[in-house]
């Protein structure tokens, strides 16, 4: 059973640039509340701290049966990725209005909690408006298709 988090509303409010691989740095009772998919990152997003990334605001619900230890749901979790990698996405930030938009979380095959990440730039309103203009024309295409 292959588990994956999207972010749904990163697709519809952001202009995703550049995407990159992050491991996420967990507890024992987060990893194990993740692969039950019991995690949100609706809300979430990533802040460069002292050359280090960080994704806030990240929900994970406590694991069923804990024990005695536990995690706090939205605690910040250090994203883990290469040095070079970090000191790409520390220059695109210079650049005003872009930011870092988690858009998936997953369970590799080898059982790591990974994150995709992207660079991104808001949408304007009417850029919006056009992708669900396109998203309705390319379903009525669909439709006529099938009939």
């Amino acid at each position: 059973m292959a588990v994956e988090i999207k972010n749904k509303k990163a697709y519809y409010q952001y202009e995703l640039t550049e995407s990159f691989t992050a491991g996420i740095q967990l507890y024992g009772t987060e990893i194990k509340s993740i692969r039950g998919g019991k995690a949100s990152i609706g809300e979430a997003y990533c802040r460069l701290v002292k050359n280090e990334l960080f994704v806030f605001n990240m929900y994970i619900a406590e694991y069923e049966n804990k024990g005695y230890a536990t995690h706090e749901e939205r605690r910040q979790r250090k994203l883990l990725l290469e040095r070079v990698e970090l000191k790409k996405i520390t220059r695109k930030m210079k650049d005003v209005g872009l930011t870092i938009v988690p858009t998936l979380v997953f369970v590799n095959e080898n059982g790591w909690a990974k994150m995709n990440i992207s660079i991104a730039k808001g949408k304007k309103l009417r850029d919006k408006r056009d992708d669900l203009k396109q998203k309705d024309i390319k379903r009525d295409i669909d439709r006529q298709r099938s009939e």
